[in-house]
């Protein structure tokens, strides 16, 4: 039985600390439209996206009007586009003919974004993945809610840096191929290792090969909750600043909880996972950095950064996995540069930079995120910084990501404005000295001895 104190609690976390829904995501398995001929798996691709997906839009504001909380974004995300094509598509240009397929039909429903236009290359790639890859630069180009993500390792396989060598330079194009938009095309586009298949957050969401023919995935978000509970407890022990962090991720995590078995019911697809990521937006008070500050950092960057931000993830998983028994896909804290204004007062000020965010990531949700690079970067550089991530999450056994934007035109100091959730960035330096050497090998980087487990 829910009490009516809770009632007022929920009410003032929407209305007061910004607490949302972040996205109901449906996945959508199209391994059945696969077909020789590139018209029938378009025609196939469409007719079960719009069927599937034709009422999310529409439950998911229902559910948001008659419960009072915000459900911001609804998408959806489909196999790995890699695999459906792989019979029909013998050139980068015919997978853009499905690309423009999946934004079709993601326009007639209505959703925000569309996940899946991807390719899993952890150990190597086939021919199907190497066009889908080579295709992304003009799909995100000629796409609108299209997002792509591409996953080059693993901690059981290793780290491809064949597929990590060729990421550097698809980044690079893909920042010139949108260039016109200030290379947005990247922000729609992450690298990842030990990718989930089950994750509702884009751009790295796809529908994994293990999943049923359609699942209700719900991600929720609270970091403008947590950041208000905490000032309460200034100056309070770790022990009661754990407890605090973990009831409060408790009480998220119920709500999306509600929110999921609901849409669930109403759209007759099985209910999945609840991700409850503290995802920030640009809005104030919706912040992972004014969490960090909270807990005592003049800035995130600060000495002790790394040990907060581990503390702030393990406590929100703790509280997550005590709410619901389906807990997955990233699950923690993300910490996106240009959707977070926290972050990039800290890059302002010099206190953050990619180096000490690369160490971040070694005990948070993802990886480098939304972070504006100078368009003059080489993409063999692009290519380094995403097999450090890489690196982290396979001998970590997490996922780690790269979306990195390589601005064309723009350089260190200058600022570029995405709009939206996705906010805007100061371009920040990387490393001026070269790995090509490095990054030319061929071959694979092998998994690491204790992925041996069997």
């Amino acid at each position: 039985m829910i009490s009516i104190s809770e009632v007022l609690e929920t009410n003032k976390m929407v209305e007061q600390e910004t607490l949302d829904v972040r996205t109901i995501t449906m996945g959508i398995n199209l391994l059945d439209c696969a077909d020789a001929d590139l018209d029938t798996c378009c025609n196939k691709i469409f007719e079960r996206i719009t069927t599937l997906a034709a009422n999310l839009v529409q439950t998911g504001e229902d559910i948001s009007r008659e419960i009072g909380i915000p459900i911001v974004n609804k998408r959806v995300s489909v196999t790995p586009i890699s695999i459906v094509g792989a019979s029909c598509c013998h050139t980068p240009e015919d997978y853009v003919r499905i690309a423009e397929t999946l934004d079709r039909a993601a326009c007639q429903i209505g959703i925000n974004f569309l996940g899946g236009y991807s390719a899993i290359v952890s150990k190597g790639m086939t021919r199907s993945d190497e066009l889908l890859i080579r295709s992304i630069p003009m799909a995100l180009s000629r796409t609108e809610r299209i997002c792509s993500s591409v996953n080059v390792g693993s901690t059981k396989t290793g780290i491809n840096m064949d597929a990590v060598r060729l990421m550097g330079q698809i980044i690079l194009d893909t920042a010139q191929e949108t260039r016109e938009q200030d290379s947005l095309g990247c922000g729609k586009l992450v690298v990842l290792c030990n990718a989930p298949d089950d994750n509702p957050f884009m751009a790295g969401a796809f529908h994994g090969v293990s999943e049923a023919d359609a699942i209700i995935n719900v991600g929720v978000s609270g970091p403008g909750v947590v950041h208000h509970v905490l000032k309460s407890i200034r100056g309070a022990s770790f022990e009661v600043l754990c407890e605090t962090i973990k009831r409060t991720a408790f009480k998220i995590t119920r709500v999306g909880q509600y929110v999921a078995q609901e849409a669930s019911h109403r759209l007759g697809v099985p209910f999945g996972i609840i991700d409850l990521s503290l995802a920030p937006t640009p809005a104030v008070g919706d912040s992972v950095a004014d969490i960090l500050r909270e807990i005592g950092l003049e800035h995130p960057g600060a000495p002790g950064t790394t040990a907060a931000l581990a503390m702030l993830n393990d406590q929100v998983k703790k509280g997550g996995v005590m709410a619901s028994s389906y807990v997955g896909g990233l699950s923690g804290a993300f910490i996106p540069v240009s959707e977070d204004q926290g972050m990039i007062d800290a890059v302002e000020a010099g206190a953050l930079s990619i180096e000490k965010l690369e160490a971040m990531t070694c005990v948070c949700s993802v990886g480098l995120d939304m972070i504006a690079i100078p368009g003059d970067t080489p993409a063999t550089t692009i290519s380094g910084i995403i097999a450090d991530e890489a690196a982290i999450g396979m001998v970590n056994q997490k996922t780690t990501a790269v979306r990195v934007i390589p601005v064309i035109g723009k350089t260190v100091g200058e600022v570029v404005h995405f709009g939206g959730l996705l906010g805007y960035a100061p371009i920040m330096p990387v490393n001026p000295f070269s790995c090509a050497a490095f990054v030319n090998r061929t071959g694979l980087i092998p998994a690491p001895i204790h992925s041996f487990k069997n």
